[in-house]
């Protein structure tokens, strides 16, 4: 017994030491990220008038709160050294249905709990596949992403779903401004602000960044390993169920398309804000801040007419590059 408890307290020292260190680690690369995210906006500022246009930036804003939103859920995920390949097969799933409800005239505030208790539903089928069944993350979430691609297109029928008679009541949440700001941007504020302290102030959101650093070391230090990656998971999908509320209220129609390519957004914002693939290391700043790097690198290169397809290219390379850099700097931490 006394052996045990020995492991448990070195494993409990060790884990919060190493947590500690990535955090301090995790500042210096969000202060670096500010300076990036500057240095874009001046170039920007420089080479196209229309960067700081009013609308645009406004929209820029807009795209920052869309999917910075589903990435503060893969955010929670990364952390645990998990993947979340199903996000935009959620929202495809929410927004479907969310809009076939709305059509057939259920109250708002009910299509609302719907839309985010089918996420949060999805999301935990992932948790439990992965935490019961064995399921290794990166196939029970691709899994998920093709059944759920598959559930949103049956219940669509293939074709999207448009609710004209609830559509200006609707509209608000993705379309509708408070004191000048999109309201995109504030529900966005709020769930980072609200992650942000889950992530720092809770027993929670210690235990995310123990399972991450070590999950065998966090299982000895008493922490249920199982129930932690679960709820991840669960908040990924809550959080997916949101963005399709809002997709949906702001085009008024809900798609089975929509979210195609959404789990590339979310996972290459988290990665360029310093969260690491390897977990246990990242924070909710450093993905505000991947978020707004991310959208001004698009409207940068929407503003020069770049083609979508290209800006594939170059947001796969940032990946590539982001996690080759982790893995540099993983290897200078780690030589003696």
């Amino acid at each position: 017994m006394s052996e045990k408890l020995e492991r448990q307290t070195a494993g409990a020292g060790g884990l919060e030491l190493g947590i500690a260190q990535l955090k301090r680690l995790g500042r210096l690369r969000a202060s670096g990220l500010i300076w990036v995210l500057l240095i874009m906006c001046a170039i920007a500022a420089l080479v196209s008038e229309a960067f700081l246009n009013p609308f645009n930036i406004i929209n820029v804003l807009r795209q920052i709160a869309l999917f910075g939103i589903v990435s503060i859920g893969m955010t929670f995920v990364i952390l645990t050294a998990g993947i979340d390949l199903s996000v935009g097969s959620i929202v495809a799933v929410v927004a479907v249905t969310a809009a076939m409800l709305l059509d057939d005239g259920l109250p708002i505030p009910l299509v609302i709990i719907a839309g985010l208790l089918i996420g949060a539903l999805m999301g935990a089928g992932n948790g439990a596949g992965i935490t019961l069944g064995g399921i290794p993350p990166f196939i029970m979430t691709l899994g998920t992403m093709v059944m759920g691609r598959g559930l949103a297109m049956t219940i669509s029928d293939g074709h999207p779903i448009h609710f004209r008679g609830a559509a200006d009541q609707f509209a608000w949440l993705g379309q509708g401004h408070l004191l000048g700001l999109p309201v995109p941007v504030w529900v966005f504020a709020a769930v980072a602000a609200l992650a942000a302290g889950v992530l720092r102030f809770t027993p929670f959101g210690r235990n995310i960044y123990a399972v991450g650093s070590n999950p065998e070391a966090a299982r000895l230090a008493g922490i249920d390993v199982r129930l932690t990656i679960f709820l991840v998971y669960l908040i990924s999908g809550f959080l997916s169920g949101l963005t399709a509320l809002i997709f949906i209220s702001r085009l008024t129609v809900g798609e089975p398309v929509a979210g195609v390519g959404l789990e590339l957004e979310a996972i290459a914002i988290t990665v360029i804000g310093g969260t690491s693939l390897f977990g246990g290391e990242g924070r909710i700043s450093g993905t505000i801040l991947g978020a707004a790097i991310v959208a001004v690198l698009a409207n940068i290169l929407n503003l020069f007419g770049v083609s979508p397809f290209t800006q594939q290219i170059v947001k796969g390379a940032i990946i590539v590059a982001a996690v080759l850099f982790e893995i540099i700097r993983r290897r200078k931490y780690s030589a003696p």
